[in-house]
């Protein structure tokens, strides 16, 4: 079981990392910051279409998208929302003929995937009547102090675009105290009792 929670965090960070740093790199100033997946160049290059607003937008949900996934507090909504992503990239790389891209996109869709199934109990109820009863212990309850500051985190993030175009080195740091401030707020949340999960009693 530990091995099944390693793998899906596993695919969790990579799959944020790719599309977060995707994102980021392309709304940075001059493009500078760490991504191993482009074209960084696509808001320019749709920008002679009119497009520009359409490619910014799609980078910032590729950033809002990986910050879901790479600080693993509403991951399943971040894998949720990169199915239909992924699904326009590949078929963009197909039409437009880029060798070896689709490949590439068609990988991280089998993991987005794999990481899905890893929640068929949860997802299940989207078909069935079947409610979803969590296991004993599996997640911690969520507080109002863990949300503010895994949002406060994405502020800093996207502040820290903005920033960029100012001055880049203090753009960095907003980048990562953002993720820190995102990564601790588990801290905040409270460990669930047994009492939690008991049906109510019948009157």
């Amino acid at each position: 079981m530990r091995i099944v929670r390693l793998w899906r965090v596993g695919l969790m960070v990579f799959l944020g990392a790719t599309f977060f740093t995707s994102g980021m790199a392309k709304l940075y100033a001059g493009h500078h910051f760490p991504g191993w997946i482009g074209p960084v160049w696509l808001i320019e290059k749709l920008q002679a279409y009119q497009l520009g607003m359409y490619a910014a937008f799609i980078a910032l949900s590729q950033v809002i998208t990986g910050f879901l996934l790479l600080t693993r507090r509403f991951w399943l909504l971040g894998a949720i929302a990169l199915m239909p992503m992924l699904l326009n990239i590949l078929l963009i790389t197909i039409s437009q003929q880029w060798a070896g891209t689709p490949y590439v996109i068609g990988v991280l869709l089998l993991m987005n995937i794999a990481l899905l199934l890893s929640e068929y109990r949860r997802l299940r109820v989207l078909w069935t009547d079947e409610p979803y009863a969590p296991r004993l212990g599996s997640q911690p309850r969520r507080t109002v102090a863990g949300h503010l500051l895994w949002t406060l985190g994405l502020v800093l993030v996207v502040a820290a675009i903005f920033v960029s175009y100012q001055a880049l080195s203090l753009s960095y740091w907003l980048v990562g105290s953002g993720l820190i401030l995102a990564w601790l707020s588990f801290l905040a949340d409270q460990p669930r009792s047994v009492a939690t999960f008991l049906p109510p009693s019948a009157s």
